[in-house]
């Protein structure tokens, strides 16, 4: 009876210790908190937008065109009359999923190509990283320019391109995290004791690059939503009509500044808050998780 009570006291003080432990970072980390929060808020908005947004995103309206934020359009109408507030709330789809995916993909194949240069070295490091140094010479709209003018703009293509600018960093911070890897203890003792290549590189080296993968990805999402943003804004990104938040501040929305604010106003916003809640989430965890900045 003593051994069952033990067990239900200790599975009853799991969940409640492992909150603790989250409210004790977010007391260490405010800022990352509220970054979390503001991400949360808009997943949830993106996730369940048919049933929030009050019109459809699409949906021309001839009679109400430009029509001031009131009680029915709370954010007001563009020139076509459709909903600044439901193509908002759409539009928090079409951003993140860019931006989740590109980071995802770039990260991914950023940290394969820095982790393969890292380990091996030799040629192959020295292929890797000058074709890294190539991509890297660009900056990062330029290139993502460059890209989506030859592809086509589709948000398959602007995915791309944010991969391949987003690919370059991330094999240099895991290539270099890799080289600070293979020269601790742990790794040596494998190698005397005949653990294969393969075995060392993803049993030893990899988990170890966890931390540095996650914190790029995290910080990443903020750029690559802004860099979205800037393709669309330039007529380069997601095609019209769909209801991206670069393309809410293209076109003809610059026309009507002055007589229609709102029309730049609350997508400038939303792409505001969602950007300053990743870099906030990113310098959290970077924060966290780095064992060089975790005591101060």
């Amino acid at each position: 009876m003593t051994i069952v009570s033990n067990q239900t006291t200790h599975a009853s003080w799991k969940p409640a210790s492992r909150i603790g432990r989250l409210l004790g970072v977010a007391r260490k980390k405010p800022l990352g908190a509220v970054g979390a929060c503001i991400i949360l808020v808009f997943c949830c908005v993106a996730l369940f937008a048919p049933w929030i947004a009050p019109f459809d995103p699409l949906a021309i309206d001839s009679n109400n065109l430009l029509t001031p934020p009131n009680s029915v359009n709370w954010f007001g109408t563009d020139e076509f009359g459709r909903d600044i507030f439901s193509r908002l709330i759409w539009g928090a789809r079409i951003s993140l999923f860019v931006g989740f995916m590109a980071v995802l993909l770039g990260t991914t194949l950023g940290s394969l190509l820095g982790l393969v240069s890292g380990f091996f070295g030799g040629r192959l490091d020295t292929v890797i990283q000058r074709i890294m140094d190539t991509l890297m010479a660009f900056p990062m709209l330029v290139l993502a320019l460059a890209m989506v003018a030859a592809l086509g703009p589709s948000i398959r293509n602007v995915i791309i391109a944010l991969a391949v600018v987003i690919m370059p960093n991330a094999a240099r911070v895991l290539r270099s995290t890799v080289l600070s890897v293979k020269e601790k203890p742990f790794v040596e003792a494998a190698k005397n004791l005949g653990f294969s290549k393969a075995r060392i590189l993803f049993k030893h080296v990899l988990p170890n690059c966890i931390a540095p993968f996650i914190i790029l990805a995290t910080a990443g999402l903020g750029s690559a939503i802004l860099s979205e943003a800037s393709l669309s804004f330039l007529g380069l990104g997601t095609p019209p009509p769909e209801p991206s938040w670069g393309a809410m501040l293209s076109g003809k929305t610059q026309r009507y500044m002055t007589e229609a604010p709102w029309l730049a106003i609350f997508p400038g916003l939303a792409i505001t808050f969602v950007v300053f809640g990743f870099n906030f989430l990113g310098d959290a965890l970077r924060d966290f998780l780095d064992p060089r900045l975790r005591s101060r």
